[in-house]
């Protein structure tokens, strides 16, 4: 699995309902700030029709979906850079994660407080990306102070190319930009992996908005500032009612779907968020099929094919002779594997082949 997506916000915003939601775990949400303490891990099913589609073919196949890792992180606060609220340990977390869901809470409720007061959502997100910007400032001041001086005597190229890399990013925070809103070239993007900094602003980031059940249809004063904000920002946002995917995730499938359709709710917000989350980490599914499995494999677009194989076993990846590969479309317009290789749409593709989603392999390896 391995790839992970990291929900923050300030406290009291819902990020334990919709983290109890999306893994139908029971984490306490409790009205109180910082009632999250530890990070709460859980595993979610990535929704893919395609291997229903597959199901038919070979009709006693265990069916195995990808997931993703979800990472419920404890409420941040402004000075969380400074160590407030346990904030060193919380941003911690975060720079753990591969992309950022940023929970923004939309809704007023009495009985719910809210830390600053008030619901605004644009402060709170100015309040955790400001915390956020200063704990990756620190990060990189820390390392160029350690680097530079070597910088002026090192011989070797990347070295220098890779402290230059690092000042042009704190020059970019210290305007209080993220680092993620840095134009790269396709070189510095390999620098920037190489560095493994820690950094967070780095990450792939979306906003959730928290909102009731009425700003699902029509967005409220509120609603509607956080969504011009967010296409000022070109920054994507889902609109997402934690308490009513909490009621859908404690429901059978069938009352589940009778419930959205009450609701007017063609695809459920957690459905939104993972689709969302996927797409933002760079990710593609390509499928395993056989007698007794169909499994979809979670991978970067850009995997070559035998990195893919290296996702089931590193044996498969160190003995690479060659993938047979079809494409899911392919498969069912054939009516299945036999007639896929009569008709010629299975091909043997090498061990630089860029695997895309809903390629159906078979690696061929020996060890």
């Amino acid at each position: 699995m391995g790839f992970s997506c990291g929900i923050v916000g300030l406290p009291n915003v819902g990020k334990s309902t919709l983290f109890n939601a999306l893994t139908t775990s029971h984490v306490p949400a409790e009205n109180f700030p910082f009632c999250t303490k530890e990070k709460n891990v859980g595993i979610v099913t990535v929704p893919d029709p395609r291997l229903q589609q597959l199901a038919p073919f070979a009709p006693k196949a265990k069916i195995v979906p990808t997931t993703m890792e979800f990472v419920d992180i404890a409420g941040l606060v402004k000075g969380a850079s400074q160590g407030e609220g346990l904030g060193n340990q919380f941003l911690g977390h975060v720079a753990e994660v591969e992309a950022i869901l940023h929970l923004v809470r939309c809704f007023e409720q009495g009985d719910i407080i809210h830390i600053y007061g008030c619901v605004d959502p644009i402060r709170d997100i100015e309040i955790i990306e400001t915390e956020l910007i200063l704990r990756d400032l620190d990060i990189l001041q820390k390392w160029l102070t350690k680097n530079e001086k070597a910088a002026k005597t090192e011989s070797g190229k990347r070295f220098k190319e890779s402290v230059g890399l690092a000042a042009k990013f704190l020059e970019t925070l210290n305007q209080g930009i993220p680092m993620r809103k840095v134009p790269l070239s396709e070189e510095e993007k390999i620098i920037a992996g190489e560095l493994r900094l820690g950094t967070i602003t780095s990450k792939p980031l979306f906003y959730t908005a928290n909102v009731t059940e009425t700003d699902l249809k029509n967005s409220s004063k509120i609603v509607q500032n956080l969504e011009k904000w967010c296409r000022d920002q070109s920054a994507p946002l889902i609109k997402i009612s934690s308490k009513i995917e909490a009621e859908l995730s404690e429901l059978p499938p069938q009352e589940r779907e009778g419930f959205m359709k009450e609701l007017d709710i063609s695809i459920s917000g957690l459905d939104q968020v993972i689709k969302t989350g996927y797409e933002f980490l760079g990710l593609v599914t390509f499928l395993t099929f056989g007698d007794k499995e169909i499994r979809a494999w979670t991978i970067s677009k850009g995997t070559y094919a035998a990195q893919a194989a290296g996702k089931i076993h590193s044996d498969f990846e160190r003995g690479f002779i060659a993938a047979e590969t079809v494409s899911f479309d392919d498969f069912i317009a054939c009516g299945g594997e036999r007639r896929a290789r009569e008709q010629g749409k299975i091909r043997l593709e090498g061990r630089n082949y860029l695997v895309k989603d809903g390629d159906i392999i078979t690696f061929r390896f020996s060890v």
